[in-house]
């Protein structure tokens, strides 16, 4: 049985209309990252934090998948093997679409993190400073999301699907954030065909077998088509 090891990142999300890190413009361009997306920055300014989750979370609630999204739902559907979809993203648009078990390695919107015990329960769509945890009542709430300098989510489950995959596919990644950068190697060790389908080339695109480029909601209908119909 074949098995599909799918990556997705900011770009797949870009045409629902949820900006990336370099978009100009973007609630992303209003803030320094060190000020919004480390634990650093949380215990400095929780408010400011937030706040901003609260204004993605928004955007995110509001947005509806694409035909890309779509496409990557129906091949975990229809495909006679085994597709796993990982993904950078915290906008929950895979499962709108009708994916399941995503892993999210970098956490999600609608989900809330005591700082203290670890509990995770549903986050109401404004949080805030001092909320308290309904476990041990600590008044640590945070974002559900994984900070930079912080060790991404569902690790050991990823790397062990990446090395039994036959086929490794990025999809709307920039190739610059590690851990997620290095996948593309771990599963070509492993005798994967790689793909890339990205709007650019990531900073990782000499290391795949094959690539296409140009809007993903283009690009990953066809490619799915394709895979369905051999």
């Amino acid at each position: 049985m074949e098995k599909i090891v799918i990556l997705t990142g900011a770009g797949i999300s870009a045409e629902s209309g949820l900006g990336t890190f370099r978009d100009e413009g973007g609630l992303w361009a209003q803030h320094r990252i060190e000020d919004v997306a480390t634990p650093e920055g949380f215990a400095r300014d929780p408010a400011l934090v937030q706040e901003f989750y609260n204004m993605r979370r928004l955007q995110a609630a509001q947005a509806q998948p694409n035909t890309a999204h779509v496409a990557l739902a129906r091949l975990q559907r229809d495909f006679p093997g085994e597709v796993v979809i990982v993904t950078q993203n915290v906008d929950g648009l895979h499962e709108k679409a009708g994916a399941t078990g995503v892993l999210h390695m970098h956490g999600q919107l609608d989900s809330a993190l005591c700082s203290a015990c670890g509990q995770r329960w549903p986050a109401p769509m404004r949080m805030t400073v001092g909320e308290p945890c309904p476990s041990c009542k600590t008044s640590t709430a945070r974002p559900d999301i994984v900070w930079f300098g912080e060790m991404p989510y569902f690790m050991d489950q990823i790397f062990d699907h990446l090395v039994s995959a036959d086929i490794f596919a990025a999809i709307g990644t920039s190739g610059q954030v590690y851990p997620a950068a290095g996948f593309v190697q771990e599963a070509a060790a492993a005798g994967a065909h790689t793909i890339e389908l990205n709007l650019d080339p990531s900073a990782v695109v000499s290391q795949f077998d094959d690539t296409r480029f140009g809007p993903a909601t283009r690009t990953v209908p066809v490619w799915v088509e394709e895979l369905l119909a051999r």
